[in-house]
């Protein structure tokens, strides 16, 4: 794999992690309602949810484009007619008013014994399906051909691993300060409207990326 296109790939999921979304604020929630190591348990169930995708992408795009290497092209135009939904959503998001910001999920989130709340945590992931067309908008722009390139399969479970080796830290990180730092971050507006308009960007990025790509 080209090792400038790594680098753009570590770049786009550090802003993507650091983008508050659903993940997040179910971090923060259960981090608010439980402390930091509720926080860091639903770190790593969501990263496990990561990883289920990861395998799976790994093991039915490869099996796909093996069979139909059109379907390839199909899979990129798709992702980016979905990459530029998210881009237009998240931009929308960022010009809400204060007032219209949702906050961090603070309220009534009770309790839960930690290994209920990491299973909870790995099927929240696992059974959102805007996480599974994510995937198979974003990892196939990555994917090299050529006589030289990984087979796609390893290609896909490289590039899921380095999507969770950037992500984790990011949630652990949001984990173990949500009682405090992370909590105030995300409740002001200026910050949250910046990070949704940087998701924005990157999302508009890629989804130009994968319509003109014809490799």
């Amino acid at each position: 794999m080209d090792l400038s296109l790594i680098a753009a790939f570590v770049a786009a999921a550090f802003l993507l992690s650091v983008a508050p979304g659903p993940d997040m604020l179910f971090i923060v929630a259960n981090a608010t309602a439980g402390g930091r190591r509720a926080g860091l348990v639903a770190a790593l169930g969501m990263s496990t949810g990561l990883a289920v995708h990861t395998l799976a992408a790994a093991l039915g795009l490869s099996a796909l484009f093996r069979a139909a290497p059109e379907a390839l092209e199909v899979v990129r135009l798709a992702g980016a007619v979905f990459l530029l939904y998210l881009a237009v959503t998240s931009w929308r998001a960022g010009r809400r008013t204060p007032g219209e910001q949702e906050g961090p999920a603070r309220a009534t989130v009770p309790r839960r014994p930690l290994r209920k709340l990491y299973l909870m945590a790995t099927l929240t992931n696992v059974a959102n399906p805007k996480v599974i067309l994510f995937y198979l908008a974003f990892l196939p722009q990555f994917l090299t051909t050529g006589a030289s390139a990984w087979p796609v399969w390893v290609q896909l479970l490289a590039l899921g691993g380095l999507f969770i080796l950037v992500g984790l830290p990011v949630d652990a990180t949001v984990g173990l300060a949500a009682g405090s730092l992370a909590d105030k971050l995300l409740s002001r507006p200026s910050f949250r409207r910046r990070l949704e308009r940087a998701s924005a960007v990157v999302f508009g990025g890629l989804a130009a990326r994968l319509a003109l790509d014809s490799h």
